[in-house]
């Protein structure tokens, strides 16, 4: 659980992390240098789950023996799927990570969402309903890892 108290809003008591793989943990199929390890990292604190339309068919391949779980979205309606394994889940305790607009939903429920605008740009739809907006992986999974980035820009 990763614990953030925010000024002037509630707290966030964080579990899972959804996060979307092409575009946000990789480009071109290939994960970004510097994801891996912080995917370690942070899996110490809570539960990271990869839900993916998995465009390039590399995701469990560059994801393996990685400490994530793994929901490939079919190919038809990926946002609907996606809205499905937040409602499984908390998405009140939940962080969701993306770029696409297929991870709109994510970004709507999640009690934090971070779009990251990356090689392959950002879906306006999903900057329209982040709460931060990151131009690297890397700086969105550090604010996770080092929470006092987020209370510095998100706080009242």
């Amino acid at each position: 659980m990763i614990d953030i108290d925010i000024p002037g809003r509630p707290p966030l008591h964080l579990a899972t992390a959804l996060v979307d793989f092409n575009g946000t943990l990789a480009c071109d199929g290939r994960l970004i240098d510097g994801v891996a390890e912080r995917l370690r990292a942070l899996s110490v604190s809570i539960d990271v789950r990869v839900v993916t339309g998995d465009t390039t068919g590399t995701a469990r391949e560059a994801l393996a023996g990685l400490p994530v779980d793994i929901d490939i979205m079919p190919r038809d309606d990926q946002e609907h799927a996606k809205r499905a394994v937040i409602e499984r889940l908390d998405p009140g305790a939940t962080v969701a990570i993306g770029n696409g607009r297929n991870d709109r939903a994510l970004a709507q429920r999640a009690a934090l969402s971070i779009a990251v605008i990356g090689p392959e740009g950002c879906a306006l739809d999903v900057l329209l309903h982040a709460d931060v907006v990151c131009g690297s992986i890397v700086d969105a999974l550090d604010l996770l890892l080092l929470p006092r980035r987020l209370v510095a820009t998100l706080r009242c």
